[in-house]
């Protein structure tokens, strides 16, 4: 069992995230964090003794909190909110995404802002580490007030109510909490309002995203690579001191990668000498550092503002220092709506330039020697022609899927919540756009690949060369009558778990 991650006052990394969501690491509060929440319960306990009303103390919520509620009906008002709220319709959510919302919202709650007891906060934690997991429906959040619908369904089993998901079936909250020995809570004041008020669920979509599209990145510079030497294309412009006229980070970084997987190919050596009559590489060729590193750029943004999340306290209203409960507006979703909608743009536009250099290989005019559509006998068997049909398909979407949803609000709330950002949306729809691009990088690989053998006796690079021998392994040598559907399959499973780049053993 891997030590636990400590949560409290310091903020959390995307790679601490990452491990408790993926990797089952356990969660524990800090004993400072513990202390911390006692504190701050305090100021929360005197105001609702008070006889003025404080909002989600005292008062109903969202349009309603003008209305005081007496002390003998607040335990209901609590249980009420989450009973209402928990409100989302369409298919369960991924069970990784779930764990990321309740991570973070753990995360923000041991931050001691929120007013909320110790023993909730632990409850929490150890839903995580029993791994009870609860069903969080697709639809339910608008990206303001928090991922409302979403978090309702967490904080609903913390209650001891609604379904999970635990040691592999699907259940009752009651009977997973009672069988992993943990006592469901009775929320108090304002408890409702902190397990629900927060940004968690596209925060965790954020993520785990960039951590997707980390590998994929690096997938898509050496299938670029591999497409390059298969269609006797140079590496003269990716060049450093080339690169460096134009000196935008990630562009440096995906041409030094591509460098390091032709270095040594016996295809590119080749054609260099003076008898090579080619001026210049095709664009999806020649330009794919441009495109992939500012894709890399992208990203890095992306994360800049994922971090300033990971240092926030998303709730309102919040307990600070000197106890005042405050009202505000840092539960609005823009800033990582934005940047999920802007990761949308050079998913779609990787897949694109990807699908571009596969079908150059497919087309006998543009592909220097390859045999039509790289079939073993053209006319007999169609080769992969049906598999840039797949890429193109889900190019298509994925153009669609980057038209952005934060530029949509709904008001809500008779008028009170009355813009949104559409956050979780934008989440949803960049994890499809991921899960797309990941089965168009297998197709490319494939099919640079099969062209790589094509182009024997001439040896491509020894990086190459290993990634072409592991796909081998899996989806067999090469010949006709090939059933392509089991081998994108397993390619796309190559290019997920980063078997792949084990392969490459690029360092650069």
């Amino acid at each position: 069992m891997p030590e636990p991650v400590l949560l409290g006052s310091q903020p959390m990394t995307a790679a601490e995230v990452v491990d408790i969501v993926r990797g089952h690491t356990p969660v524990r509060l800090t004993e400072a964090a513990q202390m911390n929440l006692v504190a701050t319960r305090q100021y929360i306990e005197k105001l609702a003794d008070a006889t003025s009303p404080t909002y989600g103390v005292s008062t109903g919520f969202g349009a309603l909190a003008t209305r005081h509620i007496p002390v003998e009906s607040r335990t209901a008002l609590q249980r009420s909110l989450i009973r209402s709220h928990a409100a989302g319709a369409g298919p369960a959510v991924e069970p990784e995404v779930v764990r990321a919302l309740m991570v973070l919202r753990l995360r923000t709650l041991a931050s001691g802002y929120t007013g909320v007891r110790p023993e909730t906060a632990k409850t929490l934690a150890a839903l995580l580490n029993a791994d009870i997991t609860p069903i969080v429906h697709e639809y339910g959040s608008l990206g303001c007030s928090g991922d409302l619908a979403p978090l309702a369904a967490v904080a609903l089993a913390l209650m001891g109510e609604g379904e999970v998901v635990h040691e592999g079936s699907r259940k009752s909250a009651a009977e997973a909490l009672q069988a992993a020995g943990i006592t469901p809570i009775v929320l108090a004041e304002k408890e409702g309002l902190a397990l629900t008020n927060g940004t968690d669920g596209m925060l965790g979509m954020l993520l785990l995203a960039a951590a997707d599209l980390h590998c994929l990145l690096d997938v898509a510079d050496l299938t670029a690579a591999m497409s390059v030497e298969a269609l006797l294309g140079t590496d003269r412009a990716f060049a450093a001191d080339l690169q460096a006229l134009r000196p935008h980070p990630g562009q440096a970084v995906s041409a030094a990668r591509m460098r390091a997987a032709l270095d040594g190919s016996k295809i590119v050596e080749s054609h260099r000498g003076p008898d090579c009559n080619r001026v210049q590489d095709a664009y999806s060729l020649r330009c794919a550092p441009q495109v992939h590193g500012a894709a890399r750029d992208t990203l890095a943004h992306a994360e800049l503002v994922a971090g300033r999340e990971l240092q926030s306290a998303v709730d309102n209203p919040v307990v600070l220092a000197d106890g005042r409960v405050e009202s505000n507006g840092n539960f609005h979703g823009a800033p990582v709506a934005y940047v999920l909608d802007f990761l949308a743009i050079p998913v779609a536009d990787l897949a694109s330039i990807a699908e571009r250099r596969t079908d150059r290989m497919l087309d006998q005019a543009r592909s220097h020697g390859l045999p039509p559509f790289l079939a073993h006998d053209p006319g007999v068997d169609s080769g992969h022609m049906i598999a840039q049909y797949t890429q193109a398909a889900v190019v298509s979407e994925l153009k669609r899927l980057a038209v952005p949803a934060s530029v949509d609000s709904i008001p809500s709330s008779a008028m009170q919540e009355d813009h949104v950002s559409m956050g979780w949306s934008a989440a949803r729809k960049l994890r499809t756009a991921i899960d797309g691009l990941t089965t168009v990088l297998a197709v490319e690989l494939l099919t640079a690949a099969r062209a790589l053998d094509l182009r024997a006796p001439l040896a491509p690079s020894p990086v190459t060369g290993r990634v072409r021998d592991l796909l081998r392994t899996r989806v067999g040598g090469p010949g006709p009558d090939r059933h392509l559907a089991p081998e994108i399959a397993a390619a796309e499973e190559l290019v997920r778990s980063g078997a792949v780049l084990t392969a490459a053993e690029l360092e650069v």
